[in-house]
């Protein structure tokens, strides 16, 4: 009797029967993206799919749902891994011009998350396939999330319904335009930053710009918030922790002749590292009150937390770098730098062990199309990738060849 072939192949096998479909499937929720908290469809079509397959999954309230595999009956108390999706697409008008361009105007996947539930859907098919097989050692759930790009995300939601009991550990995978299709990015510790809102609502009796000392110069109020708070969080935060706050919305006045009794800042605060988040929001709030202490202005500062830093774990890391290279050969990996992109994959994170790496999505040679803009497009091979990874990190991550732990260090 012949030995059955080894896992990794018969992944490979199974993905590589599903490659068109995961295609379809993606280019399906790329033409009809839904934005935060109100992915009905996208729901509906992953549910339809997986169920097809004899799947089982679980619709959560609102939108979003989970799919359990290899629970063998209720009483069935072994740890499981988790593996996550994102569902939500921007509110971005696309410019791309492909045949399977958004449908919907103002709103389009500029982020990869039709990439990122397609992939999720085709390794929940193989690993379906395993099951069915007996080929898979411990049971595994599908996240597949609503809401990552609205704070506070989806994944508050998620860990509030129960989503994370029983889990041990849990993986994501997250596009990455600046990497080829076919590498694979990791990093140990911080791979994301914390992001945060920040509004900023000044307001003043108004007046004639001729007659600015008899008023609240508002205005130039503002002006000196926005180049100066900056400065001083530099100066109060420890500089290594890459504290960076950027105004991404400035409103006030109208006329060209009066000073206005209202103006609002909105922008971002992000920093790399956990424990500076931490004391920033209140030298956020002295420093906007010390800048606009001479002017006879009021203020009002709304500092609304986001997410912190994902925080790869060194085992989980290593797991995934062993799949990396069981599925993607030697030179697959490569050092990622941490971004100061925020990421609500970090909450899961906060209650268990687990790692996010980043998938090459570029055309080796080609033009690096960015994420959150609306020409973003993907080398669609990535799919695949992302099919192979997720799954093998399913039915066991460390079983890998001999030369997993290698990684290139070049920066991409």
């Amino acid at each position: 009797m012949s030995a059955p072939i080894p896992v990794a192949a018969r992944i490979a096998e199974l993905a590589a029967e599903l490659d068109a479909e995961v295609v379809e499937l993606r280019r399906d929720l790329h033409a009809h993206p839904e934005l935060a908290r109100t992915e009905v469809r996208t729901t509906r079509v992953v549910a339809e799919r997986l169920r097809a397959a004899g799947l089982a999954p679980r619709l959560l309230p609102g939108t979003g749902l989970v799919c359990d595999l290899g629970v063998r009956g209720p009483s069935d108390t072994r740890r499981r891994v988790a593996l996550r999706a994102d569902l939500d697409a921007l509110p971005v008008q696309e410019t791309t011009g492909l045949p399977y361009a958004s449908t919907q105007p103002g709103v389009a996947h500029a982020c990869g998350h039709d990439l990122h539930t397609a992939m999720l859907v085709g390794a929940g098919l193989v690993l379906g396939a395993l099951e069915s097989e007996g080929r898979l050692p411990a049971p595994v759930r599908l996240v597949f999330q609503p809401a990552e790009e609205v704070q506070p995300g989806g994944a508050t939601d998620l860990i509030a319904a129960g989503v994370m009991d029983g889990v041990d550990r849990i993986f994501a995978l997250h596009c990455d335009p600046k990497l080829d299709v076919g590498r694979v990015g990791t990093r140990i510790g911080p791979i994301t930053s914390a992001s945060d809102e920040v509004t900023v609502t000044l307001t003043s009796r108004g007046g004639h710009t001729s007659r600015p000392h008899l008023t609240g110069d508002l205005v130039f109020t503002m002006g000196q918030v926005i180049t100066q708070v900056p400065a001083i969080l530099g100066r109060r935060l420890d500089p290594r922790s890459g504290v960076n706050l950027t105004w991404g919305a400035v409103s006030a006045g109208r006329a060209h002749n009066a000073i206005p009794a209202v103006g609002t800042l909105r922008g971002t605060l992000r920093c790399l590292d956990v424990r500076a988040w931490s004391h920033a929001a209140g030298v956020l709030q002295e420093a906007v009150r010390q800048v606009v202490a001479p002017y006879d202005v009021e203020v009002e500062v709304q500092h609304t937390r986001g997410v912190p830093p994902v925080e790869n774990d060194a085992a989980c890391t290593a797991e995934l770098e062993a799949a990396a290279h069981d599925m993607l050969g030697p030179g697959a990996v490569a050092l990622t730098e941490q971004s100061l992109g925020g990421e609500d994959f970090a909450w899961y994170l906060t209650k268990v062990h687990g790692a996010m790496a980043r998938l090459g999505t570029r055309t080796p040679g080609a033009r690096t199309f960015d994420i959150h803009q609306g020409d973003y497009r993907a080398d669609e091979r990535a799919l695949g990738v992302g099919v192979r990874l997720l799954a093998r990190l399913g039915a066991g991550g460390q079983g890998a060849s001999d030369d997993a732990g290698s990684r290139d260090d070049g920066r991409d």
